[in-house]
């Protein structure tokens, strides 16, 4: 007979960590490694280790913040898209209403938890989704689809064009023919309405969003 505390742990769901901040991802590995129903397996600071940590290890979940460095939420979602053995995707991030709810689902995520939940209701939303379920706050299901970029005023879409064309504030300035301090006050907005962090992250979901137009080919 197998004793209990045994079998718990051989029931407890692999996890992978994934949050920019050390003092979250501490706090968040504690919480994890002290419930029973996870085995914390390891953790990223970055995008891009995550990446590399899931396609190395397999995993039952991942837990991520929407707006890790380099790429970010939705452009990691997509390539993980490409792995049949890629965990299911929780996302723990800020909300700006649902939009970061709508993006991540959109995006192929298994769950969402808002930060401003308890840590407790992060963990039951991770169990849940080891269970085979989608945990998400209410939606609205018809806007499942909508592209994030539609968030944006004309301008801000411009911006984020010019921004995927590697222009630098002071190029974005002269190109819209507007102050340097209305470029970064743009930018703020467009980081706001998108949920980055970023210019990188911008241009990944920019990227993400099908809009971009594909490279031109060099002429013979």
């Amino acid at each position: 007979m197998i004793p209990a505390d045994q079998n718990a742990a051989s029931q407890a769901a692999d996890v992978i960590l994934a949050d920019p901040n050390s003092l979250m991802l501490g706090a968040l590995s504690e919480y994890f490694e002290n419930d029973p129903r996870f085995s914390l397996v390891a953790t990223a600071r970055s995008a891009e280790a995550f990446v590399e940590l899931v396609l190395q290890t397999h995993v039952s979940v991942g837990v991520i913040d929407w707006t890790l460095p380099q790429m970010g939420g939705a452009k990691l979602l997509e390539i993980l898209r490409s792995h049949e053995t890629a965990p299911r995707i929780v996302v723990y991030g800020v909300q700006h209403g649902t939009s970061v709810a709508r993006q991540a689902m959109a995006a192929g995520a298994a769950g969402f938890c808002s930060r401003d939940e308890p840590p407790e209701r992060l963990l039951d939303v991770v169990h849940e989704v080891t269970q085979g379920r989608m945990v998400f706050p209410f939606l609205d299901v018809r806007e499942l689809g909508r592209n994030p970029l539609d968030t944006l005023t004309s301008r801000e879409r411009r911006l984020v064009e010019l921004l995927a064309q590697g222009l630098s504030n002071k190029e974005l300035a002269r190109e819209l023919d507007i102050s340097l301090n209305t470029v970064k006050f743009h930018l703020r907005n467009v980081f706001e309405k998108l949920s980055v962090r970023s210019r990188t992250q911008a241009v990944a979901l920019y990227y993400a969003s099908g809009e971009a137009p594909p490279p031109a080919k060099d002429s013979a």
